[in-house]
């Protein structure tokens, strides 16, 4: 584990020390007190928090690994694993493919970025603040009563990957999406995909980790990448 003070993005580093030739071997995390130049997926910045984790991870794809995209899934497992650990009071939600939501907001973002062979997953976690956003609501694991320390947090999280990329590799994406669904919105949430602009009911996963999606119409549609928001249901009347 190794822990700096400040940083741009602790992706961007983990990328460039890969470009440059470094073997940044599995298991190894960068850690940021602070991060000021975070992103997410879509291009969104991450806003940073003293106390918060920001870390960043890599894995080095072999021979008979699963997809690379199914990794995604891979390290929501294993975020909810360690939030079951440190905050079992709380109760919390997956939405696809691994954002943590406390009570529909955010406190979590996971975001994948590869080079060549290697795939940099960089975490985020409001611990202890959470930014305001424009698109959504956010919200953190203290105000929700649990106190966790950024540096217990890290080390559970690492276990929690280790063993969860080993399910992974060993057993397949199948296993991983078992380990899945008890954790994220139940069968029937209205979900809307933003990019396609579409609107249908959560089908459970694929075994291949793709959302199955149920239109109005009966069809189910197989989502295997998009931004997915969770729809309030309609109210009679309204």
């Amino acid at each position: 584990m190794e822990r700096i003070a400040q940083t741009g993005s602790t992706n961007a580093d983990l990328l460039a020390r890969l470009a440059g030739g470094e073997r940044v071997g599995e298991g190894h995390w960068l850690v940021a007190d602070r991060q000021i130049a975070g992103r997410g997926r879509l291009g969104r910045a991450w806003g940073d928090g003293l106390g918060n984790f920001m870390g960043s991870t890599v894995v080095h794809l072999g021979a008979g690994d699963p997809i690379a995209a199914t990794l995604a899934l891979m390290a929501g497992v294993a975020l909810a694993r360690t939030v079951q650990t440190l905050a079992p009071a709380v109760d919390f939600r997956l939405k696809w493919p691994n954002d943590v939501l406390v009570d529909g907001a955010k406190c979590s973002g996971i975001l994948l970025e590869r080079s060549g062979d290697a795939v940099v997953i960089g975490i985020g976690v409001n611990l202890v603040s959470a930014p305001e956003l424009p698109d959504r609501a956010t919200a953190c694991f203290a105000d929700k009563g649990a106190a966790i320390d950024r540096d217990r947090f890290a080390d559970t999280l690492a276990v929690a990957m280790v063993d969860a990329l080993w399910t992974w590799r060993q057993t397949g994406i199948e296993s991983i999406v078992r380990a899945w669904l008890p954790l994220g919105h139940p069968v029937g949430t209205p979900l809307h995909v933003s990019e396609q602009a579409i609107d249908g009911l959560f089908d459970g996963l694929a075994p291949d980790g793709a959302l199955r999606l149920r239109r109005d119409d009966g069809e189910t549609m197989l989502i295997h990448a998009g931004d997915i928001e969770l729809r309030r249901p309609v109210e009679e009347g309204k």
